[in-house]
């Protein structure tokens, strides 16, 4: 772990800290933001699911408040012409997930515990597995829950802290979150700063 936290450490000092925490400032905007635009930050949430994260932001963007109005069908084909994989079924997802749109931000206030609240998100939100209701929780101002993608376990087990796991069930995704718990708290940072700094690693980027 020594070395991993050495390297966060570097990065601090070479003025990535700086653009990190621009993008937390940029997360924590979304304290203030309507039930509607936390809606369709769940959107692009759940299209990055298996897709390139950075092609999913330009679709957010393109889309914009299509995701409130579209019909799934209409949805769906703006998808497809803009070249998601997985336009049909996210479509679905985001169709159905429409009887939230208007009071999204109220049930996200209402809990004080992120894990429970990351627990009813996967229950009631379709298209959210745990890794995508973290991240659409880090990208609304949560703080202490673990974005764990293949980008992190290819950081993770580059420094021998995990063995890469055939599949991330629920027990082995709270298994990494606790590590990366403790390498959050060794390095002075929550876990949504660590996330991007953990991906800038492996990427060269900070993204959302």
């Amino acid at each position: 772990m020594k070395t991993l936290l050495n390297r966060i450490e570097g990065l601090k000092n070479d003025g990535i800290k700086d653009i990190i925490e621009r993008r937390i400032s940029e997360f924590e905007s979304f304290r203030k933001k309507p039930s509607k635009e936390v809606f369709k930050e769940y959107c692009f949430c759940v299209l990055t699911a298996n897709f390139d994260a950075e092609k999913g932001i330009k679709i957010q963007k393109e889309i914009g408040n299509g995701f409130l109005t579209l019909s799934e069908k209409q949805l769906a084909r703006k998808l497809k012409k803009l070249g998601y994989r997985f336009p049909n079924m996210r479509a679905k997802f985001i169709a159905e997930g429409r009887k939230y749109k208007d009071n999204l931000k109220s049930i996200i206030d209402s809990f004080e515990n992120e894990s429970e609240l990351r627990e009813w998100l996967v229950r009631n939100m379709k298209g959210l597995g745990y890794k995508e209701a973290s991240h659409f929780l880090r990208n609304i101002s949560c703080k202490n829950l673990a974005i764990i993608d293949f980008h992190i376990i290819d950081v993770l087990e580059k420094h021998g802290l995990i063995k890469r796991p055939k599949t991330v069930t629920r027990k082995k995704y709270l298994e990494i979150e606790n590590l990366l718990k403790d390498v959050a708290q060794k390095s002075g940072l929550n876990l949504a700063e660590l996330d991007l700094y953990l991906w800038y690693l492996e990427t060269g980027k900070v993204l959302k």
